[in-house]
């Protein structure tokens, strides 16, 4: 209980303390004195030791500066996420034909992943586009970002600029042209953020999901006495253009949200139908053959990119097609359930068209 007591203590303390935002906000001589407060708080405050109030502060820091702070342990475990990540960890054809790729960790080597995933799936189809996964994918190598996004320009410009001169792209022929659709979520960290950011700015992709950590910067780290080491976040990243990957993350072009749960559930298998209860289905204020009520679908919600085709099609549609032997083999296939996958298909779809509509 004392231990959970600190630990409250410590986010609220430096809530207050630590947060940048308040600090810009307020005057300065609104924010009191960090050592003020914590004599104060030494002298009067019951039950709690010197050690305790110690405890209290690293922790509020730690916890008010996560994504520019951490705690890295002697043995190197706070790295293994990163190191242990696979650097390519899905490669996948969807309707279209579309090339999936799913990033793990932006690594060294993770261009040689991508271009021999790209070439396996566009050697017997003629691919219409690429979609880059990048939600939950994470990494701190910027060179390899930079290098990642080099496989889809042809000509040569500033891609990043990590501390020691900007990184540019090299004039090539060999380039991925297709469109790209990039899907990224709260956990699209580091690296992976920066490979996310070069590829808009770019005019290479469009980002589809949610804002993502914030997280991408130089970092260092520092020796403590317990064997621990502090790593800092001790420079911003900042792309070719010059602006300085957001503390409050990259905002993508679409959004789509998605519930946490559901968003792993799909992430895991994007085809899995996720049933809810009909209170709420009804909430979305569906009728007829949407409706929990009616015969024709289950009772189950309808992601945005279902929705849009259903609103296209027309609702009798579906009706004249069940029980007759005339239904085509498209409509039999497995539906991509995963709204952001489904939105981005529906792009790069909507894209190759329009491309091809030009060259004709």
């Amino acid at each position: 209980m004392k231990f959970l007591r600190q630990i409250a203590f410590g986010a609220a303390v430096f809530a207050f303390l630590a947060s940048p935002l308040l600090a810009k906000a307020e005057a300065t001589n609104n924010i009191p004195d960090f050592n003020e407060v914590y004599n104060l708080l030494q002298t009067h405050l019951a039950g709690e030791t010197k050690a305790d109030l110690d405890r209290a502060a690293v922790q509020g820091l730690l916890s008010q500066l996560h994504s520019r702070v951490s705690i890295v342990s002697g043995n190197n475990e706070g790295n293994k996420s990163s190191s242990n990540a696979q650097l390519l960890a899905k490669s996948a054809l969807y309707d279209g034909p579309i090339a999936y790729l799913r990033v793990g960790t932006v690594e060294e080597g993770l261009v040689d992943k991508i271009r021999a995933a790209y070439n396996d799936l566009n050697g017997t189809n003629k691919l219409k586009g690429v979609i880059l996964d990048l939600r939950f994918a994470d990494g701190h190598n910027y060179a390899a970002a930079a290098s990642a996004a080099d496989l889809f320009l042809t000509k040569e410009a500033p891609l990043l600029d990590v501390g020691n001169g900007v990184v540019r792209s090299k004039s090539k022929s060999d380039a991925i042209t297709l469109p790209v659709a990039i899907l990224v979520n709260r956990q699209t960290t580091g690296a992976a953020e920066a490979l996310a950011g070069v590829l808009r700015i770019t005019d290479r992709a469009m980002i589809l999901g949610t804002n993502t950590a914030g997280e991408a910067s130089i970092d260092k780290e520092f020796p403590l006495k317990n064997g621990q080491r502090l790593r800092i976040a001790t420079a911003e990243i900042k792309l070719g253009d010059g602006q300085t990957l957001p503390a409050q993350g990259i905002k993508p072009d679409i959004q789509v949200s998605v519930s946490p749960d559901d968003e792993k559930t799909y992430f895991a298998d994007p085809f899995k139908e996720i049933f809810k209860p009909a209170t709420q289905i009804a909430g979305l204020g569906l009728s007829g053959t949407n409706s929990p009520n009616g015969t024709n679908r289950s009772s189950r919600r309808l992601n945005e990119a279902e929705l849009m085709r259903e609103r296209k099609d027309g609702p009798d549609r579906e009706a004249a097609t069940i029980g007759s032997p005339s239904r085509t083999a498209e409509e039999e296939k497995p539906v991509i359930r995963d709204p952001v996958l489904g939105r981005a298909l529906d792009l790069i779809k909507g894209i190759s068209a329009l491309r091809q509509f030009r060259t004709s």
